[in-house]
């Protein structure tokens, strides 16, 4: 069995891959490992029996490639509107980049590790794998790898597990915005007291609150944006509870009977976002009040159910909400698509193309001093890059976006190839440690730095007044790990985590990478 394991890599890849999910379906407590139980599996197979390691360095590359590039795609949308959220991590992820460096020399240097294998355990610790390529670089010294190869489990574990802690606390984010999850959307009749405009109710006019259909001297019909309210109105609102209370109380009072019910005028129909044309148009942009005198109220996508606010871009795959008269309700569903089977599909020139440039940009050597140079690599190349064509959603006939189900499938698959493969290709690097007197030294030692870094952002998270789900999130981009992130994911769904993690990922491994060189000039002086 071994033998033919050994003959052929693919094999045990997918093994690996098939026990890690058994081994993360586990739940420890509040901690389950998700996708990373592919890498401890992978990391015990190939230290028992090294000649399973093979050459897996494509697939590893492969996965992490796919799993970053996706991320990125989903987060990019968001990343700007949110920069200002993220602004107080990104410069926390700077901060405690920069205090694990004097943190790492100090424990080198108390606990008698030499100062290559050291600065090894710092990037391996941190999850920075294009921070090691410096290392190698700097140190001229393959205990580098090793420290780094030894480190990488130790900072996943302790950052699963620290995410897992964190990603389901409630404590207030009087300084974060709400997550669009955590509410849910609630919608009510209410009938109107007295004549009023919409652009009077504050929550109507933030965008807080959608006002979809009303019924008038007998007869139900969609509402014009904007369209001033008579006395004995009844009008649907759609939005969070808080929002919808507040409109309420402004136009009137809530109503047992619910509008909705009544479909003999008006038709309420979920509709599939499968037309490529439409993906990455605000719903202003799609002008249905004219076009078909119906309203978009909400958005389903994956297991978000969001306002549809008039700025909100859709995408592929994306569940609205529409209100139409019933006469047009097939037109409505022709425009937008409304095929289930057209949304499973990837855009492979996009996709392809996409992917291309990530790597190309992951390419580049960026100048560093003292004559260094460092890289992106085929993690950050691909995040940047899938974070702004996200942004842009389509450049002509190009989608850049995916639909929600193909994201999260390529994500996942992206994620369990890179993580099996990491973990046979280290085992036999972290079981040769393991069995030298440097083992316990090396193992505390990186335990303590990821620890106290990640100890430290989440003080800091709280103390800024962001929410636990971004803190989480933040840790998980600063480490840089998809299995951290998908630990949090895990625990909680909550957009906050991903913009975090998107916001963080490449400032954080830029910011660790050139910190290599002070970290191994410090290590040399002690």
């Amino acid at each position: 069995m071994i033998a033919a394991l050994a003959q052929y890599p693919l094999l045990t890849l997918f093994l690996v891959v098939a026990l890690g999910a058994a081994v993360g379906a586990i739940r420890v407590g509040p901690v389950r490992f998700g996708a990373a139980g592919a890498l401890f599996v992978g990391l015990v197979l190939s230290a028992v029996e090294p000649a399973l390691s093979g050459d897996v360095t494509l697939i590893q590359q492969l996965g992490l490639a796919l799993f970053v590039y996706t991320v990125g795609v989903a987060a990019g949308s968001s990343f700007l509107s949110g920069l200002r959220a993220n602004a107080s991590l990104l410069v926390t992820a700077v901060i405690v980049s920069a205090l694990a460096v004097p943190l790492t020399a100090f424990l080198g240097w108390t606990f008698g590790i030499p100062a290559p294998l050291s600065t090894g355990l710092f990037t391996g610790a941190l999850t920075a794998a294009p921070a090691l390529d410096l290392a190698s670089q700097v140190t001229g010294s393959p205990d580098a790898a090793v420290g780094y190869s030894f480190g990488y489990p130790i900072g996943v574990i302790v950052g699963i597990v620290f995410v897992s802690l964190t990603a389901g606390r409630h404590w207030a984010g009087k300084r974060d915005v709400p997550s669009l999850a955590g509410a849910g959307l609630r919608a009510v009749t209410v009938e109107i007291s007295e004549e009023i405009d919409p652009h009077d109710v504050d929550a109507w006019a933030r965008g807080h609150v959608r006002l979809s259909y009303v019924r008038r001297d007998g007869r139900t019909r969609v509402l014009a944006p904007g369209e001033p309210l008579r006395s004995h109105d009844e009008v649907v609102v759609v939005g969070e509870p808080p929002a919808v209370e507040e409109a309420a109380r402004v136009l009137g009072a809530i109503k047992k009977e619910h509008l909705a019910d009544d479909r003999s005028d008006v038709s309420f129909e979920r509709v599939t976002i499968s037309n490529p044309v439409i993906a990455g148009r605000t719903i202003a942009e799609l002008g249905l009040p004219h076009r078909f005198a119906g309203l978009i109220t909400r958005v389903r996508r994956g297991d978000l159910d969001l306002l549809a606010r008039e700025d909100l871009p859709l995408q592929l795959g994306d569940h609205v909400a529409v209100v139409v008269p019933r006469e047009r309700l097939s037109e409505v569903q022709d425009y937008l698509g409304d095929s289930q089977d057209r949304v499973a599909e990837v855009d492979a020139l996009a996709f392809g193309l996409g992917l291309t440039l990530g790597l190309l940009v992951g390419l580049v050597s960026f100048p560093l001093p003292g004559g260094e140079s460092f890289s992106l690599g085929f993690a950050g190349g691909p995040l940047v890059v899938g974070m702004l064509l996200g942004a842009l959603r389509r450049t002509g006939p190009l989608v850049w976006v995916l639909p929600t189900a193909a994201n999260l499938t390529i994500r996942q698959l992206g994620l369990l190839f890179f993580l099996a493969a990491l973990g046979l290709g280290a085992g036999p690097a972290v079981a040769v440690v393991l069995t030298s007197d440097l083992g316990w030294r090396s193992a505390l030692s990186s335990f303590l730095i990821v620890t106290i870094s990640c100890t430290v952002f989440a003080i800091v998270g709280k103390m800024r007044g962001l929410s636990a789900q971004r803190t989480a999130g933040g840790i998980a981009g600063f480490l840089g790990q998809p299995a951290v992130l998908q630990a949090a994911n895990a625990q909680i769904r909550d957009e906050r985590i991903e913009s975090a993690y998107a916001a963080l990922f490449a400032a954080s491994i830029i910011a660790k990478t050139l910190l290599v060189p002070l970290l191994w000039t410090i290590s040399l002086s002690l």
